[in-house]
């Protein structure tokens, strides 16, 4: 069990959506272990992997700070969103959903056709005019489907339509470009260099596109669906036309309703996995080898045996077992064999429900799940430790 004379954790999980945030698990088992094991050293490390809350992961990881600002939201009105500014002051993470998500949109106004991406180009622009000369995008959770259309337009791409007029910077205006006055735009905006963080490898079109896969739960029926993908086919070949690439292909240029091709054609913008940009971020792999911990905890809402396949808990597994540092799981929910999970490196993996509940009890009560069941844990654990001491004597 790696015994030490000072017992050292560390913590890092995933956010459970709807349920608990990362910090909040962080907060929670940082108390249960203190209490657990008095004099012990605890780090927290809240993780993301390029959905929700991953500027708060970056933020807390590298010391940083959240900077609120206004912006437009998907439907056109104003609504508060941050950015993340690291603790080196030179990178900063904006996340979409921040400023043009789903849960921005009432279930009933959800409309892609209009809903506009313009909002996180305020907010990226918030963030370059704050210092940033990297800026981290995390593209899950969009309500738009416009290629990024919206945000090119807040950043200063002027795209026109055949009377020379700005196109509407939402999924309809796709159809109306027909030049570009561009050279502004990349001028302020030079030395930036652009990172999306996402896990989504979808290409623009077709049917693994953003319009295909991720169009009917932005409220697109068939026929909607249709005119959508004719739009961003049509922003494609313009673009292709212009810049004598074709970037619809690109694995992650589907990503976020097009957000993906947006900025990588345009900006130059790199697609990286979301765990690989916050992992190093925070330093994790330096973290793990360079000092000897007891044990490493994560969790994240569902675990399966599909969750060793590129997942936040597969990738902790593969650092744990490389670095022989103990993995203990904490999942809202466990299904499915483990037997994959346990050849990755897990250690123990556990459900948070002790007793029978619906989904929106568990959730309710998740914060107390978690605090009685990693107290549970801990004793065990401590009970283990005792053995093996005395086997050892």
């Amino acid at each position: 069990l790696g015994l030490m004379s000072k017992r050292r954790f560390l913590i890092a999980p995933d956010a459970f959506k709807g349920s608990l945030s990362a910090n909040d698990f962080c907060a929670i088992a940082q108390e249960v272990l203190e209490a657990r094991f008095p004099g012990c050293e605890v780090v927290a490390l809240p993780l993301a992997d390029g959905g929700e809350g991953t500027a708060e992961a970056l933020v807390a990881g590298t010391g940083g700070r959240l900077i609120e600002t206004e912006v437009t939201g998907p439907l056109g009105t104003p609504v508060d969103a941050h950015f993340g500014l690291l603790g080196d002051g030179t990178r900063a993470v904006v996340e979409m959903a921040q400023a043009s998500g789903l849960p921005l949109v009432p279930p009933d106004r959800l409309d892609p056709l209009r809903a506009t991406s313009y909002g996180t180009g305020q907010l990226i622009q918030a963030a370059v005019g704050a210092g940033a000369r990297e800026v981290i995008l995390a593209l899950g959770g969009s309500a738009t489907n416009d290629g990024g259309l919206g945000a090119l337009q807040a950043l200063g791409f002027r795209f026109l339509d055949q009377r020379g007029q700005p196109v509407p910077p939402n999924a309809e205006g796709l159809a109306a470009i027909h030049s570009v006055a561009w050279q502004e735009a990349r001028q302020r905006l030079h030395g930036v260099r652009f990172i999306i963080a996402s896990d989504v490898t979808n290409p623009l079109l077709g049917e693994r596109g953003a319009t295909a896969v991720y169009g009917p739960q932005k409220g697109a029926d068939a026929a909607t669906r249709a005119v959508l993908e004719r739009n961003l086919a049509h922003f494609a070949g313009f673009t292709a036309r212009v810049l004598g690439k074709d970037f619809s292909t690109v694995p992650g240029a589907g990503a976020a309703g097009g957000m993906g091709f947006g900025f990588l054609a345009w900006l130059g913008a790199e697609v990286r996995s979301g765990f690989e940009v916050v992992a190093e971020a925070c330093r994790l792999a330096e973290r793990l080898s360079g000092e000897a911990w007891e044990l490493l905890i994560t969790g994240e809402g569902r675990v399966d045996s599909q969750s060793v396949q590129g997942k936040l808990v597969g990738r902790l597994a593969e650092l744990a077992q490389t670095h022989g540092v103990p993995l203990l799981v904490l999942a809202g929910a466990v299904t499915g064999g483990l037997e994959a999970l346990h050849q990755a490196g897990v250690t123990s993996v556990h459900a948070l429900t002790d007793h029978p509940m619906n989904l929106e009890e568990a959730m309710a009560e998740a914060p107390e799940l978690l605090r009685r069941r990693l107290d549970e844990l801990c004793r065990l654990w401590d009970t283990a430790r005792i053995c093996a001491k005395r086997n050892r004597s």
